[in-house]
């Protein structure tokens, strides 16, 4: 019995990136987001929580709570893994997000 050249090692080196796509499609490779756009997503929940809870205070007054609202955040469950729980179609629509509530939905 002959076999062909390559044998096993060749049909697992075809075999091996249809295997990695497929996974990928059903959903085993999702991107997950840097830290500089986890650092971006912070400002901008801190931003959106300050304009609705904060909306007639005086810059100073802003700046400030905008510093305390994103440190708090840091430290809560949806913000503390960022780079290895937020995918990017997430980070997509936080961003988008118009209010607080509307950002942690599209991290849910």
């Amino acid at each position: 019995m002959t076999r062909p050249p390559g044998g096993a090692v060749a049909r697992a080196i075809l075999v091996a990136p249809l295997v990695l796509a497929f996974a990928c499609a059903l959903g085993g490779c999702k991107k997950k987001i840097s830290q500089p756009q986890c650092e971006q997503l912070l400002d901008h929940f801190a931003e959106l929580v300050v304009k609705e809870r904060y909306a007639d205070a005086g810059p100073e007054a802003i700046a400030a709570e905008r510093l305390r609202e994103r440190q708090e955040a840091k430290n809560a469950d949806e913000f503390k893994n960022c780079t290895t729980a937020v995918q990017a179609n997430e980070h997509e629509c936080a961003m988008k997000a118009e209010s607080s509530d509307a950002l942690i939905k599209c991290l849910e």
